[in-house]
């Protein structure tokens, strides 16, 4: 078995040589860490020498910046592997993660693409506990079907892992909100989006996050500045339906007929007048993890406050 650990770095130098030493102290160790550097101008790819010169495990390749998401794509084609996980930079690995994915990977088929993922704690910089799960304080419950992850993510990243039958079907980087988020909706649309009840990872929040938890500090915000939000949210609406669009153009084929007409509804419902926004919200049970948010999110749809699309 084949486990590759890829890791994007970016102007990384404060945290990184925490993150890899965590790596370093799984208990499952037949591993390689694969990490792509961004286009640092800081000292990470030094850092990142200094420890690779010790690990036969660890490889760097120093590229030129072309973003997050083309990074961990970049990554994942590089070499083939029967699982990959996706590391962040800035977080810190309890050391039974790789064990304990790996442990449940083996109680399911992975001849179909399947996305792993776990519950994280949250913590500041210096890695104090600020929630013991980032699941139950952010999104109430994990997500494993695709009416779910069409319009809210569940999965992080560095939480995750995916088998190879996934890894092939990722064609493009056009139209994705966030890498983990696509695979998880791909992961769920195709084969199975498969959720661990146990956090094993932290997640260090701190001034240079690329998304990050949600704060009192991001949402006072958007409360100030309602224009904000309602930006955000239509944007987070028009993205999520052209992600769940590529669907529909890359991989059609090995969709159920009902996921088709799912994908379909979800896509084409801002087109569609109010009675059949109503309607298509109510047949298909499209909403968000909490109930307050499912209300807005209907309300919006059904309403088009401050929509600015085609048909508004």
């Amino acid at each position: 078995m084949k486990v590759n650990i890829l890791m994007s770095t970016y102007n990384g130098e404060k945290f990184v040589a925490e993150q890899i030493e965590s790596i370093q102290k799984q208990t499952f160790t037949d591993w390689n860490l694969l990490i792509r550097d961004d286009g640092s101008i800081d000292k990470t790819c030094e850092i990142i020498d200094k420890v690779l010169a010790k690990d036969s495990r660890i490889r760097l390749i120093k590229a030129e910046n072309v973003g997050v998401i083309q990074s961990f794509y970049n990554l994942i084609k590089m070499e083939e592997a029967d699982f990959y996980f996706f590391a962040d930079q800035d977080d810190y690995w309890l050391s039974e993660k790789l064990e304990v994915m790996l442990n449940e990977a083996k109680k399911h088929d992975n001849i179909k693409p399947v996305m792993y993922y776990t519950d994280l704690k949250v913590t500041d910089k210096d890695l104090n506990v600020i929630s013991k799960s980032m699941i139950r304080s952010q999104s109430d419950h994990a997500n494993t079907q695709l009416v779910q992850e069409l319009t809210e993510n569940t999965v992080t990243g560095g939480a995750s892992m995916i088998n190879h039958a996934l890894a092939k079907l990722w064609k493009t980087t056009e139209d994705i909100i966030m890498h983990d988020w696509y695979l998880a909706v791909l992961a769920s649309a195709i084969g199975e989006l498969v959720y661990i009840d146990q956090p094993t990872h932290l997640y260090r929040q701190h001034g240079a996050n690329v998304l990050g938890a949600r704060t009192l500090e991001k949402r006072v915000k958007k409360w100030v500045h309602p224009n904000l939000w309602f930006e955000k949210y239509w944007w987070l609406i028009d993205s999520s339906q052209k992600q769940a669009e590529k669907l529909l153009t890359e991989h059609k084929s090995l969709l159920t007929q009902a996921n088709i007409e799912l994908i379909t509804a979800y896509v084409n419902i801002m087109d569609q007048p109010k009675s059949k926004r109503r309607q298509i919200l109510e047949q298909f049970n499209l909403r968000k993890n909490k109930n307050y948010h499912t209300k807005i999110f209907r309300k919006l749809i059904i309403t088009k406050i401050a929509y600015k699309g085609k048909n508004k």
